[in-house]
């Protein structure tokens, strides 16, 4: 009689990798190497996508800051290095989340932004060079 070697172990690895490919189109959910390949595929484009959204994300927070110190009458680069100069430490996603809920507060910070600059910091302009 033949020995059956590692066959439970198999068959749960099996199990797992068609369970986590359930939803997925056509062969790509219950044939092993499409299943195989596909998994594989996913896991890698799942790391890479996930790096990104928090890319997406920190650039949604400065639109939505830099809107908010548009309607008070401040740029964000500015703004941001006012910030800094009055050793505000807030990151951007707290910074948005006032500039969209509480905009007294987030007036407020403007105007400490803008005391704590410096008084030589304006807006510089390029000469067109033609």
């Amino acid at each position: 009689m033949v020995k059956i070697k590692n066959s439970v172990a198999r068959k749960r690895g099996r199990k797992r990798v068609f369970r986590a490919t359930k939803g997925f189109y056509g062969h790509k959910k219950n044939r092993w190497v499409q299943a195989m390949r596909s998994l594989i595929k996913a896991l890698r484009y799942s790391t890479k996508h996930r790096k990104a959204r928090a890319r997406d994300f920190r650039s949604l927070w400065i639109v939505r800051i830099n809107a908010a110190c548009q309607q008070n009458g401040m740029t964000y680069s500015r703004f941001v290095r006012g910030l800094k100069e009055a050793k505000v430490v807030l990151d951007r996603k707290m910074l948005s989340e006032i500039a969209i809920n509480d905009a007294n507060t987030f007036k407020k910070l403007v105007e400490l932004s803008n005391k704590s600059l410096p008084a030589n910091v304006t807006r510089k302009k390029v000469a067109a060079t033609n």
